[in-house]
């Protein structure tokens, strides 16, 4: 354990010669002497992972207050420390710190996802006082990342799921790309293993071929750069594999169709040698049309700044040039971690809070986000986004997410301008409010005093979550009445379909709960929010039903239960006959789907011609028809599903749960399928000695998309340890 500390230090001394070690070590004791005892998973002594998340914010070249507290971040969770210990034995600032780290005692929630709702509204509250605190938890986390092997499989996807969707974009987002890529990639490898796999051995194939392409291309550069007398380090990066996953994946490309999988990357000593470098590398590279990106005089929100532009090498082979200077790279290895750096003094720069208002904004909405499901969705969009960079009439540049509107645009620049808002010019022309911003387009905002606010329609339209928040705030306060109505409306209409009157649900003790669960103040904000739709009709309904259904007698609770699942069964199928399928080079063929697999749209399907009875379409995973694909039988025909089936259109699906049996599972799934609004076919259930209940279920779905979010959202409900599809 002591090589690892030692490794710390000399990481730190590296980059800061000044440092206080005697602190560093100080923390390294009492982190040793308060997890004395405890080990990983793994076996080794649990200290080992406080150590290499200082050693993961050294390597971010991070102040000693950081480091510090990377070593003590879990004495407040998993051992006896006090905060009052840490501020004595320190100092405030790093009490706070690894409080903002620490995991927040939990309270009470019906849902895994209402908890991490939570954890992440009191994370970013933490961040906002000190950012300090994000860099610390990435840290924590990329650590326990690279051990994630020892964990059992269930958490394994969770912790990767959630690392992929949440740390990575923050880390993104905070311009941490070091970490951003590791984090990308291990949960790559955790979340489809064989993808991952399979593409480390292509590339390895490959990789003397394309190290000799690149070489010598950067050989080619270096000798250019010497003629010209630009000082330039020259090095190849390639594409880390989750990138390169994803462009396979959204453009449907194969391996070896994708050719930029490298790029090079020049480092200079000032601005003027960046473009005057660009100007070179035009001259020796063809640059592909479009694929020039100037982050220099236009950095991104987290602060990145460089020179892109993709170009034809030798052979016709695409490859990607960045161009940037020394401080320039080391902001873009390193983000706002590069603003702690020992010489930089933490928060004195003066952009700092600009930096960072997307931070700002993203506290701003969460306030207002009561749905859970609705908070976590609007953070994963609001965090992993593309940005468009846009002009105001005056030249001032304006970043928002990829694909925002003219209301988008103007309520990012105040919310005044875009309530009196009635139309838009972008580059000279009005254009609709639906119209994409692309970068570079000029937008001028037409207001008039005369305007009645914004109208409901513009929250489809809206992409930030900014602008729909501002929206929102408008109804709240000016359509007070208006709203609670048609809450009202809506929350009676959802009433009736679950079979209650408003007297049997409205009842003080039920209504009090809600009005605690979600901090309202009284029905009429509920009702509201269903307008606002901060909480859907359903969610509010499907939680006084249940309250209802507790207060009756147990015979009268059994008897209600099997008249929901009666009434979803006997439910009018939507089916429409259109299989949705289409057989290859026939038409106007009969087509039925198969009843032993029952495919859906998203599933692989084939086609087998039966005698008389048309084309039988099975899923390919189908037991009946694997043999027959392996075998090659002549009767399989190509067949795949409308580019665009009807959302009308609906398919039977079966699945099995498996979990252990207690008193209310079964509430909890019929409840967790009404709320995804799936209607429920058919339910079978069987107990065995063991305590274990396993269930077969019909569900009717109109894709494998709405199929894998209702098991997605039942694996979470406690005592659930098995779901899977029929075959």
């Amino acid at each position: 354990m002591l090589d690892a500390f030692m490794r710390l230090k000399n990481l730190i001394l590296k980059y800061n010669p000044d440092s206080n070690l005697a602190l560093i070590e100080k923390a390294y004791n009492i982190s040793t002497k308060a997890h004395e005892g405890q080990e990983r998973v793994s076996g080794d002594p649990y200290i080992v992972h406080p150590v290499e998340v200082g050693c993961i914010l050294a390597e971010l070249e991070m102040d000693d207050s950081s480091i510090a507290a990377g070593i003590l971040h879990d004495t407040l969770e998993d051992t006896t420390f006090t905060y009052e210990q840490i501020k004595k034995e320190f100092s405030a600032e790093i009490a706070e710190l690894v409080e903002g780290v620490t995991n927040l005692t939990k309270i009470p929630y019906t849902s895994k996802q209402e908890i991490q709702a939570e954890n992440f509204r009191k994370m970013f509250l933490a961040m906002a006082k000190d950012i300090r605190v994000i860099i610390i938890k990435l840290g924590d986390r990329l650590h326990n990342m690279r051990t994630l092997k020892f964990m059992g499989k269930e958490k394994q996807l969770q912790k990767a799921r959630e690392t992929l969707e949440i740390y990575a974009p923050l880390a993104h987002r905070l311009g941490i790309h070091k970490i951003k890529w590791e984090l990308e990639d291990l949960s790559f490898r955790y979340l489809d293993e064989k993808s991952y796999y399979d593409l480390v051995e292509r590339i390895a194939k490959k990789r003397k071929e394309r190290e000799e392409y690149i070489n010598n291309v950067i050989e080619s550069v270096r000798k250019k750069t010497a003629e010209v007398q630009i000082d330039t380090f020259i090095e190849g990066r390639a594409k880390h594999l989750y990138s390169i996953y994803k462009k396979m994946k959204l453009q449907n490309k194969t391996l070896d169709q994708i050719y930029d999988l490298f790029a090079i990357r020049l480092i200079v000593d000032s601005v003027k040698d960046c473009y005057a470098l660009l100007g070179l590398m035009h001259e020796m590279f063809k640059p592909m049309p479009g694929r020039f990106k100037d982050y220099v005089s236009m950095p991104k929100p987290n602060m990145y700044q460089s020179l892109h532009s993709t170009v034809i090498g030798p052979e016709g082979i695409p490859f990607e040039i960045q161009i940037r200077t020394w401080e320039m790279h080391r902001v873009a290895e390193v983000g706002i971690a590069a603003h702690w750096q020992y010489k930089e003094g933490g928060y004195g720069e003066k952009s700092y809070a600009e930096k960072l208002s997307w931070l700002r904004q993203m506290i701003e909405w969460q306030k207002d986000a009561r749905d859970p499901d609705e908070f976590m969705e609007n953070l994963k969009i609001d965090l992993f986004t593309d940005e468009v960079f846009v002009f105001t009439p005056k030249g001032d540049v304006k970043s928002l997410r990829a694909g925002s509107t003219p209301i988008d645009f103007a309520y990012s620049i105040h919310s005044a301008i875009g309530n009196r808002m009635i139309g838009a010019k972008v580059n000279g022309r009005i254009v609709t409010l639906e119209y994409e911003l692309k970068n570079g387009d000029i937008v001028e905002i037409i207001t008039s005093g005369a305007s009645n606010g914004p109208s409901r329609d513009w929250l489809k339209i809206a992409k930030t979550s900014q602008a729909r928040n501002k929206i929102n705030q408008w109804f709240k306060k000016e359509k007070r009445e208006e709203n609670v109505e048609q809450g009202k409306l809506a929350f009676e209409k959802e009433l009736k379909k679950h079979g209650l009157t408003m007297n049997q649900a409205v009842k003080s003790e039920y209504i009090e709960s809600l009005l605690k669960k979600y901090n309202f103040h009284n029905i009429e904000d509920i009702f509201a929010a269903i307008t606002l739709g901060g909480i859907t009709a359903n969610k509010v309904v499907s939680r006084l039903k249940e309250e209802y259904r507790k207060s009756l007698p147990p015979e009268e609770q059994t008897h209600m239960l099997i008249d929901q699942i009666e009434k979803e069964s006997k439910r009018k199928s939507k089916a429409l006959p259109e299989s949705g399928v289409v057989v290859k080079g026939i038409d106007n063929c009969l087509v039925r789907l198969s009843r032993c697999c029952n495919p859906v749209p998203g599933d692989e399907i084939i086609g087998y011609i039966t005698r008389g009875r048309g084309v039988s379409v099975h899923r390919k995973d189908c037991s009946n028809i694997r043999n027959t694909i392996i075998d090659g039988d002549a009767r399989l025909i190509e067949v795949y599903w409308y580019k665009s089936v009807s959302t009308n259109v609906s398919y039977l699906a079966e699945i099995t749960l498996k979990a252990r049996d207690r008193t209310g599972l079964i509430v909890e799934i019929t409840n967790a399928i009404g709320e995804s609004r799936i209607p429920l076919r058919a339910i079978n259930a069987r107990t065995a000695k063991d305590m274990t209940v396993q269930m077969q279920m019909t569900l009717e779905i109109n894709n494998t998309d709405q199929l894998d979010r209702i098991i997605a959202k039942m694996s979470r409900i406690k005592d659930v340890y098995d779901i899977s599809r029929n075959k």
